[in-house]
């Protein structure tokens, strides 16, 4: 787990392994939260764009493979972000088992609710694991992780751009990309001969 101080305000950006979104998710067991976290943590998506999603938003993209429609993300901008295929597929059981119709809202809760799912889930980690910097945790940083492990892979930063609906790169960078994970530092060492 990466954490950083925010400048102007309390609290600290806070971004995940996959082994910790993991931990994550293991310790939540109602099945809409899960859906909840992994919209956010494998699609970034925001609270409100959450609160949105239908499982029609679903869709084949081609060679792209299949894509989250977010039809109205920050700014009412519309923008498709890649969904992985077990998430997708989860979101089609809850249309075809859940009884949730196509056109219907998945996650029909407040973005309040996604706030304190988190805020419960990041208490439950903080006192099993004795890590106090799960205590800093917020819906958003699910967003930032995602947008970490992007970057760590080194997804190219315009579709990044695209897929996670920024404006512009700076604002990318400076919130969103974080360090680089030890993962991605051992990979860029082994680049580097006398290293």
């Amino acid at each position: 787990m990466m954490t950083e101080e925010y400048e102007d305000q309390a609290g600290r950006r806070v971004w995940l392994s996959r082994d910790e979104v993991d931990a994550l998710l293991e310790v939540v067991d109602d099945p809409l939260r899960k859906v909840a976290f992994r919209l956010a943590a494998e699609c970034g998506l925001r609270t409100h764009e959450i609160v949105a999603v239908t499982p029609d938003h679903v869709v084949d993209g081609g060679e792209a493979g299949q894509m989250l429609v977010v039809p109205e993300g920050k700014g009412e901008k519309y923008r498709e972000a890649p969904i992985p295929g077990s998430l997708a597929d989860l979101v089609d059981a809850a249309a075809s088992f859940g009884g949730v119709d196509a056109g219907e809202v998945l996650v029909d809760r407040s973005t309040r609710a996604l706030r304190n799912w988190v805020e419960a889930a990041r208490g439950q980690l903080a006192d099993g694991t004795g890590e106090d910097r799960w205590r800093y945790l917020t819906f958003h940083d699910l967003r930032r992780t995602w947008a970490g492990q992007l970057a760590n892979a080194d997804v190219d930063e315009t579709i990044a751009l695209r897929w996670g609906g920024w404006n512009d790169l700076d604002t990318f960078l400076n919130h969103y990309r974080g360090e680089a994970t030890e993962k991605a530092q051992a990979r860029e060492r082994t680049k580097v001969d006398w290293l």
